[in-house]
């Protein structure tokens, strides 16, 4: 298996891993009661340098990202989590829900650089980068990893299908970064318009879930892909290796597994939401709850990177789902109700059909006319969501009464 690493970190052993967490876990404790306003209330009962482990860690309250919405509301415009004002930020960005995000002047603020060298991104690669520069963090996530390695990065962003096969055939970029749903769609296009993508030879796709069918369908042209799993929050999480055992978990991070509704750490296998700590000096997440499950896999990977492994994202713990690469709130979904008096209840299903996802809000109605009413949900459901939605008009007393908001019914065999 291949051992050339991005760094040392990823070979440490055990006790080495161990002694520099015990050193920079309550150094960053301190930094965040002293720095944010939040957790200098969240924590003041907590010593800082008591936290010196994860048995101690998992004592600490958690932040959790589905309470983010509400905390900015009431501290415009981080919740009081960040250590300075937006006027110190590179960047600001602004996640549906809204849920605002800094963005620090570090090199590689979100550490992607990881994921990309394990991805099989060198020096002198150009990517093309087709996550979005608009609203949300996710081109500068992956371009900032890019130039850590030396990448160039085509600016590629979201939508304009033909202009990104022509720029892929006139630029022919080595790498593609992006969602796997859309790297479908350009090398279909492509395949149609009958335009050389071949160059492309290296892939990391983040966003929504990889199965093994798409990664099969878009390895056969000739491409290795391997998958990261991030958030705007923390930045990277856990990363693909080519051993394809598992997820890899990010060196600059504590992650643990905790019950869902619960602070716990989970026993040994079982599936657990995913809770990190984050050692950023501008956003010092302290027991981030991100609302996705997971689960440890035992034993230390094939690759020779020796930190934890994840199994990757096993669905969520609560009902917000991630759509095409953005998150939908149950708090969104009340939003488009709210501007239709004729819905007296609504669920949104999230489905896949040729490995695209597929979201469809199912609506009681009312009212005896509904001429144009699908017309109009549909267009709040992209005001709201920033994403296009099915509508179904059903009658009262159809959808089952279970409490569920969303309904994320897509399988990943």
């Amino acid at each position: 298996m291949n051992s050339d690493f991005y760094d040392k970190l990823e070979s440490r052993d055990a006790m080495t891993r161990s002694l520099t967490l015990q050193m920079e876990l309550p150094r960053q404790i301190q930094h965040a009661k002293d720095n944010s306003p939040a957790y200098r209330e969240l924590l003041k009962d907590v010593t800082a340098g008591e936290i010196v482990s994860l048995e101690a860690l998992a004592g600490l309250p958690l932040t959790r990202k589905a309470d983010l919405i509400e905390r900015q509301r009431q501290s415009m415009p981080f919740g009081g989590l960040a250590t300075g004002n937006p006027g110190q930020m590179k960047r600001v960005y602004s996640s549906p829900g809204p849920i605002y995000e800094p963005e620090g002047d570090q090199a590689d603020y979100w550490r992607m650089a990881r994921a990309m060298y394990a991805a099989g991104f060198r020096e002198g690669d150009l990517i093309h980068n087709t996550f979005s520069y608009h609203f949300t963090p996710a081109g500068f996530m992956m371009e900032s990893g890019a130039h850590a390695i030396g990448c160039g990065v085509f600016a590629a962003g979201i939508g304009q299908t033909e202009q990104q096969i022509a720029a892929i055939a006139d630029l022919q970029p080595t790498g593609y970064a992006g969602t796997p749903s859309f790297l479908k769609i350009i090398l279909e296009k492509a395949a149609e318009s009958g335009v050389d993508c071949s160059s492309i030879k290296r892939a990391l796709v983040s966003g929504e879930a990889l199965p093994p069918s798409l990664r099969e369908l878009l390895e056969a042209n000739g491409m290795t892909v391997r998958q990261c799993y991030a958030t705007a929050d923390v930045g990277l999480i856990a990363y693909e290796t080519d051993a394809l055992d598992g997820l890899i978990v990010d060196e600059n991070i504590v992650l643990e597994l905790v019950t869902p509704g619960t602070g716990n750490p989970v026993a040994e296998g079982e599936v657990g939401e995913i809770v990190v700590t984050s050692f950023s000096p501008v956003y010092p997440l302290v027991r981030f709850a991100t609302g996705d499950l997971s689960k440890v896999l035992p034993g230390e990977s094939p690759c020779g990177r020796t930190n934890m492994r994840i199994a990757g994202w096993m669905g969520r713990a609560d009902q917000t789902t991630k759509i095409k690469g953005l998150f939908v709130h149950p708090e969104q979904v009340a939003e488009v109700v709210d501007r239709h008096s004729e819905i007296a209840k609504a669920r949104l299903v999230v489905s896949s059909e040729n490995n695209n996802d597929v979201m469809t809000l199912l609506c009681e109605i009312d009212e005896t006319s509904t001429e144009g009413l699908a017309d109009r949900i549909a267009q709040s459901i992209r005001d709201v969501c920033k994403l296009r939605g099915e509508v179904e008009l059903t009658s009262t007393g159809s959808l089952a009464n279970d409490g569920k908001v969303i309904d994320d019914v897509r399988t990943y065999e």
